[in-house]
């Protein structure tokens, strides 16, 4: 059991030393000819030799430096643990040859695994299928996926035919042929909800149709954030945010209430025509005559309905097609069902900024404010739910509300947020044992408490919040000292370290929150950045511009072998290509470490056999 509480994520150390020794040979001949070949091409761009004597010198050092990793000394403490963990991984997964009965897999919105029956998963994903009444089963057991890539490819050959899209662009959205697998069906146990039932997943990462559901998404997803901005929470912190501008602008009294709701499968009950008529509405009244960059709005709706029509999928020995809505998995049913929320969400807004009230969606969770009586505001949420048939919606209207990861509350006219959390939420943080890059671990409580700052009003809360992360960090072995220096560190670079010494710090809390909270975050800076000029010239179809300053070495952690191989590095680069006549002076080096399995790939067995996800049968 206390393999299962280190979480999906964990990485068990020491993955590579352990192997025998021909494969640690191969493994870091690979990891050097990587490392070169990335270094070469970074000294090719900067215009110097990779013949010369110095390349030869420099290269014949850096190969000596990695194949020199294999005896690189390991504590006993080290040594023991990773030869216990092992066996206890190897045991597990034996355990699970003979209990094909059991099934281990993530929890829904959590990194926590869940254990439990397979009968009873399978029982619950057929009641799924069977409620929403979105699945077919294809009958002659035929494997669709050569089907699908055909599909596939003459589409794309005929948008560069019509000059939609470039040779290059169309290649970079083709189906890897090496790796193609058709998707499968799995579902996350969503165990903070009664009953536990489960969130459908059609995983897809190596499916035919992939790249451009992503490409779509890409897209699209720019343009309706710019066109629904205000109505559309990006996160928690932006939920704060406008929260936070309503109380400024007085709008807060001590009779408001905040309403939640939740759209019921709202990806999978989205009709496919009424989603497309959606599209092309979408695409004709924000399109620039008729054009997102080079794509036609027929070109877009083509793609759209490719994705579509090949929702097929394989669970338990049988193919299945989704005939209504789009996968859960995918990236573009996300804003296709924005897309087909926007239009149904108009009266709502309209009513909401009317008597100057919030209305925000997040995917399919809606939250509002309101000053009207309750009687009013339950007869405009029932007027919205009696629009559409498709979408069913279950509100609920209180001052004290949770929404995302916050709870929300009106303290006689005084706003008050704080971090909520479910009430089956474990106190997980990655564990300090986890076989990771120590500035990882180092990030994670100063993260925590940026969030806490970010997401609670007052101080009190987040003091609480404190307390919660400190106990997190134990609980997953962070030593003390380690604990007590980083969350010291937060306040020192702050400058708020009067917090952390006395409680009534109130005043000094609430600037150090505003401005914190008004920090936008690195998802907001990327969506900020793919929102300038989305219509005519979006980012997607633009050529990415490689920074030859800037140079990205790949390789392989492990506690055993590598982790002082950073610092290694940058010696052996300093020592061959830093000197007053180089071309690379000015290069910065980001070294990416890549990790070792984790628990999850261990123990996690949700796929179908591999024949069914590849068979390749003559097109229908």
């Amino acid at each position: 059991m206390s393999m299962f509480i280190n979480g999906l994520k964990y990485v068990p150390p020491c993955q590579i030393r352990y192997i025998r020794k021909p494969s640690i040979d191969k493994k870091l001949t690979e990891q050097y000819e990587n490392i070169s070949n990335i270094v070469k091409q970074c000294l090719k761009d900067n215009i110097m030799s990779t013949t010369d004597e110095r390349a030869k010198q420099a290269f014949s050092d850096l190969e000596r430096i990695v194949q020199e990793l294999k005896h690189t000394k390991i504590s006993k403490k080290l040594h023991y643990r990773a030869r216990f963990e092992r066996r206890i991984v190897r045991g597990i997964q034996n355990l699970l040859r003979q209990r094909p009965d059991v099934v281990l897999c993530r929890a829904d919105k959590t990194k926590a695994l869940y254990c439990g029956s397979k009968a009873t998963m399978i029982a619950k994903a057929y009641e799924y299928m069977t409620r929403t009444n979105a699945y077919e089963t294809i009958t002659n057991d035929h494997c669709p996926l050569t089907d699908i890539v055909n599909a596939v490819n003459g589409l794309l050959d005929s948008l560069v035919k019509q000059k939609g899209l470039t040779i290059r662009q169309a290649n970079k959205l083709r189906p890897n042929l090496n790796r193609l697998e058709l998707a499968h069906f799995h579902g996350l146990p969503k165990t903070h909800k009664d009953g536990t039932p489960l969130r459908p997943i059609i995983a897809s990462i190596n499916a035919p149709t992939t790249l451009i559901s992503k490409f779509l998404n890409n897209l699209l997803a720019p343009i309706y954030l710019q066109v629904a901005r205000e109505t559309t929470f990006i996160n928690d912190i932006d939920t704060v945010r406008k929260l936070e501008k309503y109380v400024s602008h007085r709008y807060l009294t001590s009779t408001t209430q905040f309403i939640t709701a939740d759209v019921k499968d709202l990806y999978t009950m989205i009709p496919r025509d009424g989603a497309i008529a959606a599209l092309i509405r979408f695409l004709e009244k924000y399109s620039y005559h008729g054009k997102i960059g080079t794509l036609s709005i027929d070109h877009i709706v083509r793609m759209a309905r490719l994705i579509l029509d090949t929702n097929y999928f394989a669970y338990e020995k049988t193919y299945y097609r989704q005939k209504r809505g789009g996968a859960m998995g995918s990236a573009f049913t996300q804003v296709l069902a924005n897309i087909y929320m926007l239009e149904w969400e108009q009266d709502l807004i309209r009513y909401q900024t009317q008597h100057h009230e919030i209305y925000g969606r997040y995917i399919d969770d809606i939250f509002m404010t309101t000053n009207q009586t309750t009687n009013e505001i339950i007869n405009e949420l029932n007027k919205a739910a009696q629009k559409d048939i498709n979408i069913q919606i279950e509100y609920k209207i209180s001052i004290s509300v949770d929404f995302l990861d916050v709870t929300i509350t009106n303290e006689n006219g005084h706003l008050r947020t704080s971090i909520y959390h479910k009430p089956t939420a474990e106190p997980y943080i990655l564990p300090f044992t986890s076989d990771h890059p120590r500035h990882i671990h180092r990030n994670i409580p100063y993260a925590a408490l940026l969030r806490a700052v970010r997401l609670c009003s007052h101080v009190d809360d987040f003091h609480m919040e404190r307390i919660r992360i400190d106990m997190s960090l134990l609980l997953n072995h962070y030593p003390p000292k380690f604990i007590t220096k980083h969350i010291d560190r937060f306040f020192r670079l702050n400058n708020v370290i009067s917090i952390l010494k006395r409680v009534d710090q109130q005043q000094v809390y609430e600037e150090l929150h505003k401005k914190l909270l008004e920090q936008l975050t690195r998802r907001e800076k990327t969506l900020k950045t793919m929102m300038q000029d989305s219509i005519k010239n979006p980012q997607v179809l633009q050529t990415k511009i490689w920074d030859r300053n800037v140079m990205y070495p790949r390789y392989q952690f492990d506690s055993g072998l590598t982790l002082n191989f950073r610092r290694s590095f940058h010696s052996w680069w300093l020592k061959h290509y830093v000197f007053p006549t180089s071309n690379v002076n000015n290069v910065r080096i980001r070294l990416v470490p890549q990790m070792n399995r984790t628990l999850e790939h261990f123990f996690i067995r949700k796929k179908p056999p591999h024949e069914m996800l590849t068979k390749k049968e003559p097109s229908t």
